[in-house]
């Protein structure tokens, strides 16, 4: 295992408390609908190609009645980053040496009136320090009701810290989940932020509060749509939507790629792909 100093091992504990949470609450919406599907736990380890212990994580996968599929991945992990990709990230060209660890979350639903769900929030460390995440809405049909409540309690946490922070980090978002090659975003929103430094413990607490936040609002909007009968076209529109989905994922995504580049764990970094999707 990597050595990680204060900081970095209280954010990990976080996350993993974090997951734990989400996982039991995933797995009682499961219950409530008369299904017995729980997580299922794999741990992995990284090499860094240095040789050097580069850490691991815990993927968490879950497939039930309600979560058509759902993961919640957490991973620490440590390392040097090679080459070119250094100098992608923020506070690495000096000094190409990282840890990194964070929770990422995805859930493809198998009603079609339940939205998709993204969240991740991480911290980073090179020469610099910083925390990034965020979450954001993917119904194949969406509800206003659902789209306003999500963006009101991403706004209330945002507001709690700063003002400024869900006006910024929205309009990230909404140019950060965007398809060029379709010309569409592949949901309705929600907040992303990345660089997050300065103040850590006032970092730390607002990137708290963002998983706290989705934590309370998603499994709301699941309960309220998991039993709206759906149609074969309501299928086929989810499907479509899918697409879209791992079109970003693959193509765009950075967390995607830093996964990729840093020796990371395929199947934990494509859990993100939905089980079925369809094209045209």
């Amino acid at each position: 295992m990597i050595e990680l100093d204060e900081q970095q091992q209280r954010a990990r504990d976080w996350f993993e408390s974090l997951r734990d949470a989400i996982c039991a609450e995933f797995e009682a919406i499961e219950a409530e609908a008369g299904s017995d599907a729980r997580f299922g736990y794999l741990a992995w380890d990284r090499a860094d190609p240095s040789g050097a212990p580069g850490g691991g994580g815990v993927r968490g996968v879950m497939k039930g009645r309600i979560f058509e599929k759902v993961g919640v991945n957490v991973s620490t992990v440590g390392g040097t980053l090679e080459g070119d990709f250094a100098r992608t990230i923020h506070g690495a060209s000096e000094n190409p040496g990282f840890v990194a660890t964070g929770i990422s979350l995805v859930a493809h639903m198998a009603n079609p009136h339940v939205p998709a769900v993204h969240m991740n929030t991480r911290f980073l460390t090179t020469t610099k320090r910083w925390f990034g995440g965020g979450a954001d809405l993917n119904p194949p049909i969406p509800y206003a009701e659902d789209t306003a409540e999500f963006h009101a309690v991403l706004k209330a946490a945002c507001d709690a810290h700063d003002a400024g922070h869900y006006p910024r980090f929205k309009q990230w978002a909404d140019e950060y989940f965007y398809i060029p090659h379709r010309k569409v975003h592949r949901g309705v929103g929600g907040i992303f932020y990345d660089h997050l430094e300065g103040d850590w413990e006032a970092n730390f607490a607002f990137t708290q509060d963002v998983g706290r936040t989705f934590l309370d609002a998603f499994p709301r909007i699941v309960r309220r749509r998991m039993e709206t009968g759906f149609t074969d076209a309501d299928k086929a529109r989810q499907l479509e939507w899918r697409g879209r989905y791992a079109e970003f994922n693959l193509i765009y995504d950075r967390g995607t790629l830093f996964g990729l580049k840093t020796g990371g764990n395929i199947d934990a970094i494509l859990m993100s792909l939905p089980p079925v999707a369809a094209w045209g």
